[in-house]
């Protein structure tokens, strides 16, 4: 077989194999880009009126959060900005996860949604997992975003025209010719423009879904190295606790990130409930962006600060790390970028249908009168043969 017929046949297959997945997973991929404004326009409890007052202390808010679910537990706390509510994430007994979002002045509580209640997250759910076990979804989503970065340059391999003067006519779609050469333009033109965004796309959607890409990414952008402060583990100390009892430690480490990082827009705050976890605090620059941020650890006994890690000394590894979720959805780039990925999601969707279709297309083809002519000869002569 010819170089190009390999490439071919490596296309064809490896289409069929992935092409549901692909399909699957690029719809949801448009639908979740703009999940943030479409909950907006739909939501108004994710919006409050900004108040010229501190915001309520974090413990104060998952009490409040607490009390609706007495026997739950919550180590996860959202301040989102100024102008929309916080969330505290409880984990409830028989439910699952639930989101708790209050108002972040006064404490009212606006709205309860469990996890797997909300339309996006199970969208999220098939994006990533196909609503199979997580161990089991990733992998067989994982290997189908793989293969299907292979296609995307089989296929620049395929359609590349040889000589320059075809290449015009390569790169435009011919929408008055036949309803198959439109076909056939939309897939190849189509898929050669969205080629590089869909490899970006799949880099930081493996990023998000596995551990060895997201080391893998910031290894490359480290050249190799790897920076002990950004990989240190921090402990509390359980044999020392603060004399200070004016403030539960959390309250104390969320006021110094906030001193610390003056125009964050939103906080995280987590802590962990074992002998030696730490509380974190994660001051992101701009609300519902989870780049550009500055992290802070501290004792959760003492509030000793173990950390603090300014975004502007994080090495360019630990940044795109950071930044994955945003480049992944497009947000990195704002409204524009969220376009983009949506429109190259949209591509990715079409792509194993126009690709099908042009495959039926050439299995129903009418066979040449010569070589039809040809046939039927060769058929008689062997009959003549015979008798």
């Amino acid at each position: 077989m010819s170089f190009k017929k390999v490439i071919l046949f490596l296309h064809r297959w490896l289409g069929f194999i992935t092409g549901l997945v692909v399909f699957i997973v690029s719809i949801t991929g448009c639908i979740f880009c703009f999940q943030d404004e479409i909950q907006d326009a739909v939501h108004s409890w994710r919006k409050v009126v900004p108040v010229e007052r501190p915001y309520l202390e974090p413990s104060a808010l998952k009490s409040i959060a607490l009390s609706k679910y007495p026997s739950a537990t919550a180590n996860y706390m959202y301040y989102f900005g100024v102008n929309r509510p916080a969330s505290v994430i409880a984990n409830v007994p028989q439910k699952g996860y639930t989101f708790i979002y209050l108002n972040p002045y006064t404490g009212q509580v606006l709205h309860a949604e469990g996890l797997k209640d909300n339309f996006f997250t199970v969208i999220e759910d098939i994006h990533l997992y196909l609503l199979l076990p997580d161990n089991i979804g990733s992998l067989v989503v994982g290997i189908s975003v793989i293969l299907f970065v292979l296609i995307m340059i089989t296929g620049v391999v395929l359609w590349w025209p040889k000589r320059k003067s075809d290449r015009k006519r390569s790169f435009t779609i011919k929408w008055n010719g036949r309803w198959r050469r439109v076909n056939y333009d939309l897939h190849n033109v189509l898929g050669f423009y969205a080629t590089a965004i869909v490899v970006i796309l799949a880099i930081t959607g493996l990023g998000v879904d596995f551990d060895w890409m997201d080391k893998g990414i910031y290894k490359v952008a480290n050249l190799g190295q790897t920076y002990a402060n950004e990989t240190r583990i921090f402990k509390s100390d359980s044999l020392f606790k603060s004399a200070i009892k004016d403030k539960p430690v959390v309250d104390r480490a969320f006021l110094t990130a906030e001193k610390q990082s003056p125009q964050a827009q939103m906080f995280l705050i987590s802590q962990d409930d074992t002998k030696a976890g730490t509380i974190g605090v994660t001051a992101y620059a701009q609300s519902l962006r989870y780049g550009n941020n500055d992290s802070f650890v501290f004792d959760k006994y003492s509030g000793k600060m173990l950390q603090h890690m300014p975004n502007a000394q994080k090495s360019l590894g630990l940044k795109l790390n950071d930044l994955n979720y945003d480049i992944h959805v497009g947000q990195a780039l704002g409204l524009c970028g969220k376009i983009i990925a949506f429109l190259a999601s949209l591509i990715c969707a079409s792509l194993p249908i126009t690709g099908f279709v042009i495959w039926l297309g050439k299995r129903k083809k009418p066979k040449p009168a010569k070589a039809v002519a040809h046939r039927r000869l060769n058929k008689q002569l062997q009959q003549n043969k015979q008798l």
